[in-house]
């Protein structure tokens, strides 16, 4: 399995599917089965029953996990693919703007 190019915390557009366009904060990826919760991405309704937190139940809304692949970086308000290269310094991998060539904190 390669390594994954997205983190917790990159801010990422959804490129296909019923939320395409929006975009979002990485709240958690699941790596097993290459899936990402995206804040305010894919609100899905749950069912709770009624319990000591929740005295009525009811329905939630909450967030539901998207493919890996529907999901592209953000920088700078537009969408860029991420590369990796060997840092001349340290020589370790970072990721990078294939785009402007710049390295990706």
């Amino acid at each position: 399995m390669s390594k994954l190019k997205l983190k917790k915390g990159d801010t990422v557009r959804v490129i296909s599917g019923e939320s395409r366009g929006q975009e979002g904060k990485i709240i958690s990826i699941d790596t097993k089965k290459m899936r990402v919760l995206v804040e305010g991405v894919n609100m899905i309704s749950k069912h709770t029953k009624p319990s000591a937190k929740t005295p009525n139940g009811g329905i939630s809304k909450q967030e539901g996990t998207i493919h890996l692949s529907n999901l592209m970086f953000v920088e700078g308000g537009k969408t860029v693919r991420i590369g990796r290269q060997a840092d001349e310094k340290t020589k370790n991998l970072v990721r990078i703007s294939k785009k402007t060539k710049e390295v990706i904190k």
